[in-house]
C-alpha cells in the first residue's frame, strides 16, 4: 500500500541516535489505546494517563507501561507493589484529560471505587487489569514498569484511542 503523504527518511544524529523531533512525529502519528494507571501511596488514590500499555504475556499474564521520571506520580509508583490499568471506553475523553492533567484531585472529578485490596478502579471503563510490580526497568528519561497481572474486568464498551493528539473511535471496516 502507499500513501499520497509525502514521507522522508532521516539518518541518525552523530552519535547514531534518532532525533528527538523525528522519533515524536512518527509515534505520535501511531494509533494507541488510552489508559489510566492507578495505585495508592498508602493513604490517597493517585493515577495518571497513559497511551503506553502493552500485552508482554498471555501466559502467565504480564503487562507494562511506562511513565516519565518527572510525573507527579513516579515518586508514588517506585514504591508501590500493586497498580490497576484501566482501559478508557470510547465516551471517557474527559476522564483521559482529568488524569493527564497536573496539580488538580483527579479522583475528586471521576466515579471509581476500591478493591477489597484498596487499588483504585474506575467506573465506565473498557475493562481493567490489575497485578502486582515485578519490575521497574530505566529507559531514557522514563521508566518502564512490569505488571504480573492477577484480576481483570472485561466490559462491552468500545476503547479510546489517541493519535496525533486528538482522540478517536474505532469503526468496524470489512475488507
Amino acid at each position: 500500500m502507499s500513501s499520497d503523504a509525502t514521507t522522508s527518511a532521516t539518518a541518525a544524529s552523530a552519535d547514531g541516535a534518532l532525533d528527538r523531533a523525528t522519533f515524536a512525529d512518527l509515534f505520535r502519528r501511531h494509533p494507541a489505546g488510552v489508559a489510566v494507571v492507578t495505585l495508592t501511596d498508602g493513604t490517597r488514590p493517585l493515577g495518571f494517563t497513559a497511551t503506553s500499555v502493552i500485552s508482554v504475556s498471555a501466559q502467565p499474564a504480564v503487562l507494562a507501561f511506562s511513565i516519565n521520571d518527572t510525573s507527579s506520580s513516579w515518586p508514588a509508583l517506585s514504591q508501590a507493589e500493586t497498580v490497576t490499568v484501566n482501559l478508557l471506553a470510547a465516551d471517557q475523553r474527559q476522564v483521559s484529560t482529568v488524569f493527564a492533567t497536573s496539580g488538580i484531585d483527579r479522583f475528586a472529578q471521576v466515579d471509581w471505587h476500591q478493591l477489597p485490596t484498596g487499588e483504585p478502579i474506575l467506573e465506565g471503563t473498557a475493562g481493567w487489569i490489575s497485578g502486582r510490580i515485578l519490575e521497574r526497568v530505566p529507559a531514557g528519561g522514563s521508566h518502564l514498569v512490569i505488571v504480573a497481572a492477577d484480576r481483570a474486568e472485561i466490559a462491552n464498551d468500545e476503547p479510546l484511542v489517541y493519535r496525533n493528539r486528538t482522540y478517536h473511535q474505532l469503526l468496524e471496516y470489512e475488507i
